[in-house]
């Protein structure tokens, strides 16, 4: 047994001490910091907002549609309320939704995805098909379907935004999960005796874990447009409730008198996206060794 561990394959730089030199390449890169920090902040200001907020999210506080003010920093909304405390409490929501429906949809993507690209044939087979399906089915159409029969439970909206990763998130590490299943360690732990799911766990995951990471930060940011346009369209968050993508549906009508209402959201968001699309990016990159310097 000792010779036939001394002679194990070796793993690829992905699952050794190569990961350290990732990291510092990462950090040296630019539009990676400066995802991050745009993600960092406005993840900061959702978090913080609400200790924040100079007044409570559901206080009149002026006539409705009013300019910024010394009281009033950003003016305020259709009611009159502070439009600068509802968009400090409104934040947190949408992330929070965003990140849990993210997890919950690239980790039963990933399942499946490495579960059919390692077992192959007819499982392999079954679980695509499935899943072509289900993405088959535009996913704005889905969600609105479900939302229509049950109504706009916070439940229902976070587990039919994850469900509309899976599919997706499967066919990516799928096929990241064949090109590792086909490698020289892995084959070898299988002739030795190993088990399935300790092959799965120690051999496979490590080396798909870049490619699940990069689809995390894109579904991330198909969560947030997608839970703020289902609140646009008054099928998320209810009134009086503070939200992001209700502010800008609320709101709309008074562009012409006070805008801010409706940009600063749209503006988060945006910072948000394309912070996280940066960063996902120069991941992506990073990791497929792409760039290997600053």
């Amino acid at each position: 047994m000792a010779d036939q561990v001394n002679t194990l394959p070796d793993r690829p730089p992905a699952a050794d001490a190569a990961r350290g030199g990732k990291l510092a390449v990462l950090i040296r890169n630019p539009r990676a910091m400066a995802g991050l920090l745009a993600v960092a902040s406005v993840i900061l200001l959702a978090v913080l907002g609400p200790f924040l907020a100079p007044y409570s999210p559901l206080d009149f506080i002026d006539a409705p549609f009013q300019p910024p003010s010394e009281s009033s920093w950003l003016g305020s909304d259709a009611l009159g309320r502070d439009v600068l405390s509802r968009i400090l409490w409104g934040g947190y929501r949408v992330l929070a939704f965003s990140a849990l429906a993210t997890f919950l949809g690239v980790a039963l993507g990933s399942f499946l995805g490495i579960f059919a690209g390692y077992e192959e044939g007819a499982v392999d087979e079954l679980v695509m098909r499935l899943l072509d399906v289900l993405i088959a089915v535009p996913q704005i159409i889905l969600v609105l379907l479900f939302v229509s029969i049950v109504g706009p439970e916070p439940w229902l909206i976070l587990i039919m935004v994850a469900v509309n990763h899976v599919p997706s998130v499967a066919r990516v590490v799928r096929s990241a999960t064949l090109k590792v299943a086909k490698e020289d360690y892995v084959r070898f732990a299988e002739l030795i005796g190993t088990a399935r799911r300790r092959i799965i766990f120690r051999e496979i995951l490590p080396n798909v874990l870049g490619v699940i990471l990069v689809e995390t930060g894109l579904r991330f940011t198909y969560s947030i447009a997608l839970i703020a346009g289902l609140g646009f369209l008054g099928f998320g968050t209810q009134p009086p409730t503070a939200d992001w993508g209700l502010l800008i549906n609320e709101n709309r009508i008074g562009l012409t008198l006070n805008p801010l209402p409706v940009l600063v959201p749209v503006v988060l968001i945006a910072i948000l996206t394309i912070g996280t699309n940066l960063f996902t990016d120069a991941l992506g990159r990073v990791l497929t060794g792409r760039d290997t310097e600053a």
